[in-house]
């Protein structure tokens, strides 16, 4: 049984500076992840302090509000199979040391301050996250993607 979920996911601001955002999206496409939500923005000191309130009041906080606050970040609600696990094996561990080789964050960060990228940790948090970034009616979710076409609809290409 197939188990369609989405995440969210962020290029932080030096992800963005540094001019990746079509490799880190590559990866995602490449998988075979739907992006039915995408938009530029810049994060208000509001919400950064939404976003991280489960950080508010550790000591790392402040650097975690400047941080997504310096730039631009390119958010996006991503779907498909097992989305949130998935996602997050793509981008790898959170300090880019331990992640493994081939990820996101193994390719493109040096440091965990500035990893390039987030992504959503359990179903509660992409849900909280998406809402926090994303109205409904910007989410666009009525059309398949080559692979779904292929994969959930292969009595079409049988003849």
């Amino acid at each position: 049984m197939k188990t369609e979920e989405r995440t969210f996911v962020a290029i932080k601001p030096d992800g963005v500076k540094r001019g990746i955002i079509g490799k880190i999206i590559e990866r995602f496409e490449n998988k075979g992840f739907k992006i039915v939500a995408m938009k530029l923005l810049q994060v208000t000191p509001e919400l950064a302090a939404k976003h991280y309130e489960e950080h508010q009041g550790k000591p790392f906080y402040n650097r975690l509000v400047h941080y997504i606050t310096s730039g631009p970040v390119v958010a996006m609600v991503i779907e498909g199979y097992e989305a949130i696990e998935s996602v997050r094996h793509i981008v790898g561990a959170t300090n880019p040391m331990n992640a493994d080789v081939g990820t996101i964050r193994a390719d493109f960060a040096q440091v965990m301050e500035y990893n390039v990228i987030h992504a959503s940790d359990s179903p509660n948090s992409a849900q909280r996250e998406i809402n926090l970034y994303f109205k409904p009616e910007e989410i666009y979710d009525n059309w398949q993607s080559m692979l779904e076409l292929i994969t959930y609809n292969e009595e079409r290409f049988q003849g």
